[in-house]
């Protein structure tokens, strides 16, 4: 996120906090008090799109990302990488782990 963009954000919500409707100018004047330098585009952007969306629904939805895109899967090309793949199963090979010990060896259950 570019600096710009994280003080035209930071502006927007101290100006919604103190209710205070969100304009280009507003933002301006903040991010100036705040002697931090932005592009002249980002505060009209973010008044423009702060005019059309709620900010209580943009903060509370800041979890709840999207789907994830389609992941592309590329075939392996035969020659430099016939190598590597070959040495792939033998990185994949499971150890065997030590089993641990149950509570019926115990001699005990949670569940009695």
């Amino acid at each position: 996120m570019a600096a710009g963009e994280l003080a035209c954000t930071y502006a927007s919500l101290i100006l919604h906090d103190d209710g205070i409707p969100i304009t280009a100018e507003k933002i301006s004047t903040l991010v100036k008090s705040a002697n931090v330098s932005v592009e002249s585009y980002w505060p009209s952007l973010f008044a423009k799109l702060l005019e059309k969306r709620n900010v209580e629904d943009l903060i509370l939805s800041v979890g709840s990302g999207g789907g994830g895109g389609p992941v592309a899967v590329s075939a392996p090309v035969a020659g430099a990488n016939a190598t590597s793949q070959a040495a792939a199963p033998a990185a994949e090979e499971k150890k065997e782990e030590p089993k641990e010990e149950s509570d019926d060896d115990m001699g005990f259950s949670l569940f009695d």
